[in-house]
């Protein structure tokens, strides 16, 4: 009989579950040596976010077939090296959904009301009601920053509650937005036109700080802003200064950059600020689900069956797996280039498989693609699995075709994307020894290794251009790896692509763009 390992404290009926597979052992408190020295003898690992299940706790796992998170994230696995070793890893994408949209509408009229700051007062034998007079959120505005799940289920019952709905989602169609009773507005407009706001998004690069005293700033002085999300989308020190201000009315956050909460302006505010320990999932249903969700997965997958939730790479025979690695490498690196490149909404993604390729499982390699197009935005919200069913929710078209008569390399991957932002196109090829290339860029031709942090622009063809770009970079201190330049025609438009060892500084690409010559730049970090 197979064996599980539970190392974390899971709902017994995730237990139950598991008990009509396989023989559960609970052992909670693992130290990482513990963890290492035990868990050859099990089949699979479930756990919650105590456990942290890195590279040598999965090499030690000589008989691991899956790993199971029960909660949303799985920043604590280490999934490529679980992928590397053909290791499932499944979580429960929406097992706390409905706990998570609640908590944020709970924030919001408690807010609105004062509730927790009241209750403290009359526990103080006060009796102080001309205090906390409160607003109602009917015929309010709600702004909606993130459309997912969760925030199209606050969507869904604050129109309800008889709200006006904006949203702000560059990767979401107008027409789901319209269905869920939204109008889809850029983001300064949500955030002059709304009363309440609240997020759903995942921390990125591009949402790090994306509420800043900027943002703030173009609030109305009676907005309330509501982060049951992710810390770090609010810039604390910002938002504390706001609420001391009068700037904004009001804030309540589930959710903060350094957890737990350590010091913090945020703590010596009045009655405008609501906090909470990160409770958004912290309910018994929500607990019961995932622990459901999880266990369920690993019961299947341990039977023979699929998991509906894999993070990495579901439902393949390991022969087909280990054949089709390298090209669902080189399908998602191209599918996250080509969703940078042409940022905002997309509307279509076509997928053509050239030489080799157009001789393999195209399926595969396809949802690869749209994992890495969605992934930047979505985070470990993507996966092998619901690639498909999110690509179709932003109303994103994929088109696929093979090309079996390319032959410039053994095998390469074409993909072109469509969208509010015009149209882009990327082709990448595996080398003899598996390594990616680049090999065109908007039909440019180029041939360049995928790197962590990258620079692209569009320019004109002409003397001085590539120095006076290396002379600005070196000027930011912004260290040049390498730099390749395609062109179709001598002296006409041309692409330049450079690798550099950190991310470019806030304003450095707005200087880009002013050198003369250069039509546009991008920044991509793969």
């Amino acid at each position: 009989m197979p064996k599980v390992l539970v190392s974390d404290p899971i709902d017994q009926v995730g237990i139950d579950i598991l008990s009509q597979v396989a023989q559960v052992e609970i052992k909670t408190g693992l130290s990482p040596d513990e963890l290492i020295r035990i868990i050859p003898d099990y089949d699979a690992l479930m756990i919650r976010s105590g456990t942290r299940v890195t590279q040598e706790i999965i090499e030690a796992g000589t008989q691991l077939k899956i790993i199971g998170r029960a909660g949303v994230g799985v920043d604590n696995v280490d999934v490529p090296a679980a992928t590397r070793r053909g290791i499932l890893v499944v979580n429960s994408p929406e097992g706390n959904t409905i706990a998570a949209a609640e908590h944020t509408l709970a924030m919001m009229l408690s807010l609105s009301r004062h509730i927790p700051h009241a209750n403290q007062s009359i526990k103080a034998g006060k009796w102080d009601r001309k205090s906390f007079i409160g607003v109602e959120v009917y015929k309010k505005t709600l702004g909606v920053i993130g459309l997912g799940k969760i925030g199209a289920h606050v969507a869904t019952v604050a129109r309800a509650m008889g709200m006006k709905l904006l949203a702000y989602d560059p990767f979401v169609s107008v027409e789901r937005a319209e269905q869920l009773g939204c109008r889809l507005v850029e983001l300064e407009l949500l955030l002059r036109e709304s009363d309440y706001i609240t997020l759903h998004l995942p921390k990125t690069p591009e949402t790090l700080h994306l509420i800043n005293a900027e943002a703030l700033a173009k609030m109305k002085p009676t907005a309330r802003i509501i982060n049951c999300a992710r810390g770090g989308i609010i810039d604390e020190a910002a938002l504390a200064e706001a609420l001391e201000k009068g700037t904004i009315a009001g804030a309540a956050l589930d959710v903060f950059e350094a957890e737990p909460l350590g010091e913090s302006a945020l703590k010596s505010l009045a009655q405008e600020i609501i906090l909470t320990p990160h409770l958004g999932a912290s309910t018994e249903e929500a607990q019961v689900n995932v622990a459901i969700d999880v266990a369920e997965q690993i019961r299947d997958v341990l039977l023979g069956l699929p998991a509906r939730s894999a993070v990495n790479i579901p439902g393949l025979r390991p022969e087909l797996l280990e054949k089709l690695r390298p090209y669902l490498q080189l399908a998602e690196t191209l599918g996250n280039l080509i969703g940078q490149l042409a940022g905002g909404r997309i509307d279509s993604l076509t997928v053509r498989l050239q030489g080799e390729i157009a001789n393999n499982e195209s399926q595969p390699i396809v949802v690869a693609a749209l994992k890495g197009l969605l992934s930047h935005a979505l985070q470990e919200r993507v996966n092998y699995v619901n690639a498909n069913i999110e690509a179709k929710e932003r109303g994103i078209r994929v088109i696929e075709t093979r090309d079996a008569s390319v032959k410039d390399y053994t095998g390469s991957l074409h993909l072109s994307a469509t969208g509010t932002l015009g149209e882009h196109s990327v082709t990448g090829a595996l080398l003899g020894d598996g390594e990616i290339r680049i090999t065109s860029v908007d039909e440019f031709p180029i041939n360049v290794p995928p790197n962590r942090y990258m620079l692209f622009t569009l320019h004109r063809d002409m003397p001085g251009i590539i120095g006076k770009i290396g002379s600005l970079l070196g000027s930011f201190n912004v260290n040049i790896a390498s730099m390749q330049v395609g062109r179709k025609i001598v002296r006409g438009d041309a692409v330049m692509v450079l690798s550099i060892d950190d991310p470019l500084p806030d304003g450095i690409l707005a200087e880009i763009t002013k050198v003369p010559g250069i039509r546009d730049a991008y920044t991509v970090t793969l």
